[in-house]
């Protein structure tokens, strides 16, 4: 089997190392940035994903480190209770833990840290390290995430688009607030739509919120760190009582404003021997909830195949003719639920749960 390089140690490249390991395929991992800022803040997986989780973490391993729910309750901004829907095991999990997890079998020296891979302009995109010395690989599966720097130099007439949506996401430590908030997946919903706040509890004394807004009506981009609190509580401060609580009691040194970004169209997921996993294949606005599940779909498929082919070109093709069905799927589903959150609340759809199932 040949060499491997991963460019990107987050969810799908570690989920692609791990994948590799149980074949014993020789690998080696490239990251750009240090170990301890691939933190993050959370997510949420739906019980496929953790069908794929539960081939390469132990699943009582992972049950200790994240949280089933059991409903999804959607509040109006004032606590009014507007549906509930029983959950199949969603499970909510921050990145710091599944980082960890998925590392755990990945021994030291097969990853890099702080080195960045550049592809070389002059011979057609060849991957170089940052010394210029070409990486020591027969094939390279970039995981570098949603505006990946390897992608847009292989496909240079791309067209990625800001959407009409951006996140704050934080976590709060506060036993008090997570035993109020028990097992369940809350969101409140502003009337006038384009602003929600939601909250997934991750243990006894963890939990993790985020904020969706519509940048066209909120400033939100606009803030630094330092003003982020003051201008959150304004926002929300005739909200439930929970939710200024929540915001007040936060610590804001790790909070996340996320800038949402898509392809207006899927780029091939391979060209030569580079191919391309997760957000760096096909990024995936949250609303979907699927892109934990999406990267560990492809790293599982992508190292079926090239195990099964002995023709990398062939195992490249039966992977994107594989995922990219379900991949245009989730994008269209999150295109709907975009286009859901920012309608007024009178006019969304009843019972729209956010998460999109195939």
């Amino acid at each position: 089997m040949k060499k491997i390089a991963v460019v990107g140690a987050g969810i799908s490249g570690l989920s692609m190392a791990n994948y590799l390991e149980k074949h014993k395929i020789d690998y080696h991992i490239y990251e750009r940035r240090k170990k301890e800022d691939l933190a993050g803040h959370g997510f949420l997986i739906p019980q496929e994903g953790m069908d794929y989780l539960y081939q390469i973490i132990d699943s009582e391993l992972l049950l200790q480190h994240g949280n089933f729910l059991k409903k999804y309750i959607q509040y109006s901004h004032t606590g009014k209770i507007l549906a509930e829907k029983e959950l199949n095991n969603v499970f909510a999990i921050s990145r710091h833990s599944l980082i960890n997890l998925l590392a755990q079998n990945i021994a030291p020296e097969k990853i890099t840290y702080e080195e960045t891979i550049i592809p070389d302009e002059q011979q057609g995109g060849k991957l170089k390290l940052s010394d210029g010395t070409d990486i020591d690989a027969d094939i390279a599966v970039i995981s570098d995430g949603s505006r990946s720097r390897i992608r847009r130099s292989l496909f240079k007439n791309e067209t990625m688009r800001t959407v009409r949506e951006s996140e704050v996401v934080n976590i709060i430590q506060n036993k008090e607030i997570a035993d109020s908030v028990e097992n369940d997946f809350m969101k409140f919903h502003h009337e006038d739509g384009g602003l929600t706040f939601g909250i997934l509890k991750l243990s006894d004394d963890t939990v993790l919120w985020y904020s969706q807004f519509d940048n066209q009506k909120y400033m939100i981009n606009e803030c630094s760190v330092e003003n982020l609190k003051k201008y959150m509580v304004d926002v929300f401060k005739n909200w439930h009582p929970l939710v200024p609580e929540i915001i007040q009691k936060s610590h804001y040194n790790n909070v996340h404003l996320w800038n949402v970004y898509e392809l207006e169209e899927l780029n091939p997921f391979y060209k030569n021997n580079v191919v391309f996993i997760g957000d760096a294949a096909h990024p995936l606005i949250p609303f979907t909830s699927q892109g934990v599940t999406s990267a560990l779909k492809d790293s599982f498929s992508l190292t079926k195949y090239l195990v099964e082919e002995e023709n990398t070109e062939t195992a490249f093709n039966k992977y994107e003719t594989e995922r990219k069905p379900e991949i245009e799927f989730h994008i269209r589903n999150g295109r709907t639920l975009l286009k859901q959150f920012l309608l007024p609340l009178h006019q969304q759809t009843k019972n729209i749960l956010p998460i999109s199932y195939k």
